[in-house]
């Protein structure tokens, strides 16, 4: 690509945040009342709220011990030495997804052609149905459908559940009204409440591919970990994911410990310490959350886009603990909805997770995937967490919009990931650089990513 047309595609990137930005945004609620629960809407993209599902699990266990070596009856609710919502007078815990496509069963009635995409960091089912499922509005994140009759998971062909994760939206959250007493949760709380809606609910007696892009692939890598072994994951495929937020990924750890000291810094955070639902919603601590979001933002995208883009539309994105005009607009009009319980929640269930030392039992077939200029989740970190996979394969592509081009990937490596998908892949087709390889396609730039991490 020459220099013309590069700068062409980059500015056409730039441009686009401006009507992509929209789709950042959860979809307009009714904010809640003060003294009324739950204070944030039941999904992230409201006119698709009639789609979801809800499900209880009665007594699960948040916040415990998972011994991977133990038999999984012992953390089939949840982790040893966990907390129940119940002892603490709320309801079940509550998980939700939306499914979708043909279901094919077995002789005792149960599914044996399930896909589960899991969603992103600030996301829920409605959101990634949105961004992928064939004929939504979200589409254009992802360069066009990839969930539909003949896409690259073809519904014809595949049961798709879209999955909640805890801690968010449709699932038991925060702001349900514990708040701080609310069971610091894990990874493996997500995927182990989500496995017991399939198994007991939804009666899934095996997951073809579970996937997703973002915390959606980080729970992919989960997935793989905890319910392989037994085959009822017959294959992963994260996209953009990570197998350790702690230490072991200093610019991940880093970039989410300045997030949460965003959050944190807010003077109505500082003087209750996170303890403020007595106080009328108007005066929740959202300004620290604007601030977590525009400290995110600044590495969402390359700096060449960030630097393509006019200086009104990234005033937008810039946070003031005062502003003015249009200042920190793009996050003053999204946390009308969000909590910041809620994504401090979020985010410290990131800060002790490594299964680096894990990635070995996983027996399934993984196909690992990654932006290569993403300045999230960096690259290097995604090849050697393939490497200790047995059979894994990496691809990989590079993007303008960095790790936003998660979104986009099944449409950038379609070939690739929907043979992947089907079961006849081969290390031929687009993107392949192999376990240690990297630098598989060409950047895609003229398909827009998403602005929802």
């Amino acid at each position: 690509m020459n220099t013309n047309t590069r700068k062409s595609a980059v500015h056409k990137h730039a441009v686009a945040l401006a009507l992509v930005a929209a789709f950042a945004l959860p979809a307009a609620a009714l904010a809640a009342e003060p003294g009324k629960f739950p204070l944030t809407p039941s999904s992230g993209t409201m006119a698709l709220d009639h789609l979801k599902q809800y499900y209880e699990i009665p007594n699960f266990r948040i916040g415990g011990k998972y011994d991977l070596d133990a038999d999984p009856q012992t953390w089939r609710d949840g982790g040893t030495g966990g907390t129940t919502l119940e002892s603490l007078g709320a309801k079940p815990l509550r998980v939700a997804y939306i499914a979708v496509g043909t279901p094919q069963r077995n002789d005792k009635g149960e599914i044996t052609n399930a896909v589960i995409v899991s969603t992103f960091y600030s996301g829920d089912s409605t959101n990634m149905y949105n961004f992928w499922y064939d004929g939504q509005p979200g589409n254009g994140f992802s360069g066009g459908a990839v969930v539909g009759p003949g896409k690259v998971i073809d519904t014809n062909r595949y049961y798709v559940v879209f999955l909640d994760a805890l801690g968010l939206w449709g699932a038991s959250k925060p702001s349900d009204g514990l708040g701080r007493k609310f069971p610091a949760y894990s990874y493996f709380d997500m995927v182990q409440a989500n496995y017991r809606m399939l198994r007991d609910h939804l009666k899934i007696a095996q997951v073809e591919v579970a996937t997703g892009v973002s915390m959606g692939a980080t729970q992919s890598w989960v997935w793989g970990v905890m319910h392989s072994p037994s085959g009822f994951v017959k294959a992963v495929l994260p996209i953009g994911g990570t197998t350790a937020s702690d230490g072991a990924d200093p610019v991940g750890a880093w970039t989410f410990l300045l997030g949460q000291a965003a959050i944190e810094s807010d003077p109505v955070w500082r003087q209750t310490n996170g303890d403020y639902y007595h106080l009328p919603v108007d005066q929740h601590p959202k300004r620290g959350l604007q601030f977590m979001w525009s400290r995110l933002q600044l590495t969402g995208f390359t700096f060449p886009v960030r630097t393509a883009t006019p200086w009104d539309q990234i005033e937008r994105e810039v946070f003031h603990w005062e502003p003015k005009g249009n200042q920190s607009a793009a996050w003053v009009a999204r946390v009308k909805n969000e909590d910041p319980v809620d994504f401090w929640y979020r985010n410290d269930s990131g800060f002790n997770y490594n299964i680096n030392k894990d990635l070995k039992r996983i027996k399934a077939r993984t196909l690992v995937v990654h932006v290569d200029n993403d300045m999230w989740l960096l690259v290097a970190n995604a090849k050697q967490a393939a490497k200790a996979v047995d059979g894994a394969v990496f691809a990989s592509f590079a993007d303008p919009t960095a790790h936003y081009a998660v979104f986009k990937a099944p449409n950038v490596l379609k070939d690739t990931i929907k043979a992947f998908i089907d079961n006849r892949f081969t290390t031929s087709l687009p993107g392949i650089a192999g376990a240690g390889g990297g630098g598989g396609a060409k950047a895609a730039v003229d398909k827009p990513a998403g602005l929802a991490k």
